[in-house]
């Protein structure tokens, strides 16, 4: 397996928490302090930082001090552009199911269910 499946695998395993991708939608507006992501997203200050933290770990995001502040930025906008298109395949993947879904002959179509034998 080659070097990059394996960093890929790593952030993406980064980007596994619904907290993380709010984090970094919401440093797309802009840098930010912790304290501000904390209160606009009504969670604990520690809770942000901890996040705050994996995500810089994985090279997504980084930090700027100024003075007794540090204000966090995404490393590099193109995740957010990554995060927008498997937003935008899953809400096509969701729409699919939808219509499938609300088709009448969708459950005559389908074949019926296994059964399998019980001892």
């Amino acid at each position: 397996m080659d070097e990059i499946t394996v960093l890929q695998a790593e952030v993406l395993r980064m980007l596994a928490s619904p907290r993380r991708l709010e984090i970094l939608h919401r440093l797309a507006a802009g840098p930010c302090e912790v304290g501000r992501l904390a209160v606009s997203m009504g969670v604990s200050q520690p809770n942000v930082s901890q996040h705050l933290a994996v995500l810089r770990a994985a090279g997504l995001v980084d930090a700027d001090r100024d003075g007794r502040e540090v204000h966090y930025r995404l490393a590099d906008t193109d995740v957010i552009v990554a995060c927008d298109i498997m937003r935008s395949v899953l809400e096509r993947r969701l729409r699919r199911l939808a219509e499938l879904s609300s088709t009448p002959t969708a459950a005559s179509d389908r074949p019926a269910p296994a059964v399998w034998p019980t001892r």
